[in-house]
């Protein structure tokens, strides 16, 4: 099943994993863009709350 993710600027993302940093053991977010790139974010960082123009939203939002 594939997971996918809109990025708050718009971009649209697949979940390929998730996976572990070796050097501290961080939970890392795999995921692919449009264009197949392949990006990683800390998994803290991929599904954290920002603030934009003055509204807090999620990162990433997930698309059913």
């Amino acid at each position: 099943m594939t997971v996918r993710y809109r990025h708050y600027k718009g971009g649209i993302y697949e979940l390929v994993c998730e996976a572990t940093m070796e050097a501290d053991m961080t939970p890392i977010i795999v995921y692919r863009a449009a264009n197949g790139s392949i990006w990683c974010r800390p998994k803290s960082v991929f599904f954290e709350l920002i603030e934009v123009d003055g509204v807090q939203v999620q990162r990433f939002e997930e698309i059913h």
